[in-house]
């Protein structure tokens, strides 16, 4: 290996920083604070009740979005490979998931 790659890999503090990614690090500043990581356990469930409710609301809205064409989205894309159908559904989905994170967000 390089010279350089060798002196951060062998640097015990840069390879813990390197290796840390974002909840590791909320961990480690919530480390022996029990409020700081009371917090941290009830931010991490908001998020993932958030991040549920938001997937769940996303596969309804695409189900009522496949009940209201009157072809199959499926066979479209897959079957007939119409790549411009395909740009459609995907400017939607990414529409409806924005309005979705919108209304979660506040």
């Amino acid at each position: 290996m390089s010279e350089p790659l060798m002196q951060i890999i062998d640097n015990t503090g840069a390879g813990l920083t390197l290796a840390m990614t974002g909840a590791g690090m909320l961990w480690a500043q919530a480390e022996g604070d029990a409020i700081g990581l009371a917090l941290l356990i009830r931010h991490l469930i908001a998020a993932a009740v958030f991040s549920l409710m938001g997937i769940v609301i996303f596969a309804i809205s695409v189900w009522i979005l496949s009940k209201c064409l009157p072809f199959s989205m499926r066979k479209e894309i897959e079957e007939d490979q119409n790549v411009a159908f395909g740009i459609i559904i995907a400017g939607m989905f990414i529409g409806i998931a924005l309005i979705i994170a919108a209304a979660i967000v506040g």
